[in-house]
């Protein structure tokens, strides 16, 4: 099983660059203070990397991971 992380979403995306809005839209996200846990990799690490300023990275222990992706 791959490693598991929690992303939250913490600082807006208004009057960033456009690659940077586009990619806090590719992870997933909408609204400020959203979470998702997603899989370790590296295309996930990539993107970041790009917005590190604005998402809080969590690792999350393999259990709750696994819980919350077969709940959904």
């Amino acid at each position: 099983m791959a490693e598991m992380i929690k992303i939250t979403y913490v600082r807006s995306g208004i009057s960033r660059i456009y690659k940077q809005r586009r990619t806090i839209k590719a992870l997933g996200f909408t609204k400020l203070h959203q979470s998702r846990i997603v899989a370790d990799s590296s295309a996930i690490r990539g993107m970041i990397g790009k917005v590190h300023h604005l998402v809080q990275v969590e690792a999350v222990p393999n259990s709750a991971g696994e819980e919350k992706t077969n709940g959904e």
